[in-house]
């Protein structure tokens, strides 16, 4: 007999697994960093998520996954921007891209834009958690805006309850509303690209005072936007993803 458990916010650290199976286990914004796997049948695996130091059966396959994945997204090479000019062909990249994606989920019926698939976020709520993300670290870290939100912004779902940031799951914007407000934020990361200098890439951000999200310190300014910057690939990826799921329906 086989009884489903549900392991949530658990520190399983150092522990122990013998004769376990986990066959059809699914495993979400887990941490294991350190885990050691022997005598494992690892058949149909999936995995996503920061690789690195990552070895199976003695090689080390993270280099192998990044230049196979640099060989199918041809622009990915792109998201790693060394200088100014560099981040700004890197946006201008992203804008076209999801330009594209954008398109293609306007095609779907609207209802279909609020499913989950697979328990990943929708469409409208992958757009809500980058119009958050782009307020966080472009607006508040990098420009010096204290609470730049909008009540249709999402925070990642592991992110402790902070005053004063909207978080509403229950709400379900339609799909005009959040483009709206990320035509804003688009707008306002091009104008911040289009300043930028060598110098002030090597800098680091003056931190605002008030509480918040991120915290009130300062910050690389190459962390921040490269935040801003792989946050977009990486979840237009997803939504390209789950939209073929939706588009085979």
């Amino acid at each position: 007999m086989v009884t489903e458990h549900t392991f949530e916010d658990q520190d399983l650290s150092g522990a122990r697994f013998r004769m376990v199976s986990l066959r059809g286990a699914r495993m979400h914004a887990v941490d294991l960093a350190g885990v050691k796997i022997t005598d494992a049948w690892a058949v149909g695996v999936d995995i996503s998520g920061m690789l690195r130091d990552v070895r199976l059966n003695g090689v080390d396959v993270v280099p192998l996954v990044e230049a196979e994945l640099d060989r199918i997204h041809p622009q990915r090479a792109k998201m790693r921007p060394v200088d100014a000019d560099g981040y700004r062909e890197a946006w201008a990249i992203l804008e076209q891209l999801w330009a594209a994606t954008i398109a293609r989920a306007r095609g779907l019926d609207a209802t279909l834009l609020h499913e989950r698939v697979d328990g990943e976020w929708s469409f409208v709520e992958t757009l809500r958690h980058l119009n958050f993300g782009t307020a966080a670290w472009a607006l508040r870290a990098v420009l010096g805006e204290p609470a730049p939100w909008h009540p249709t912004d999402l925070p990642h779902d592991e992110m402790p309850e902070l005053p004063g940031l909207p978080r509403d799951r229950r709400i379900q914007p339609s799909l005009d509303e959040v483009l709206a407000v990320r035509a804003g934020r688009v707008a306002r990361v091009r104008e911040l690209l289009a300043g930028l200098t060598d110098e002030q890439l090597r800098s680091s951000t003056t931190p605002v005072t008030e509480p918040g999200y991120p915290e009130p310190e300062s910050f690389a300014v190459t962390r921040c936007l490269g935040a801003v910057i792989n946050e977009h690939w990486e979840h237009r990826l997803y939504a390209e993803r789950d939209l073929d799921v939706l588009t085979g329906r």
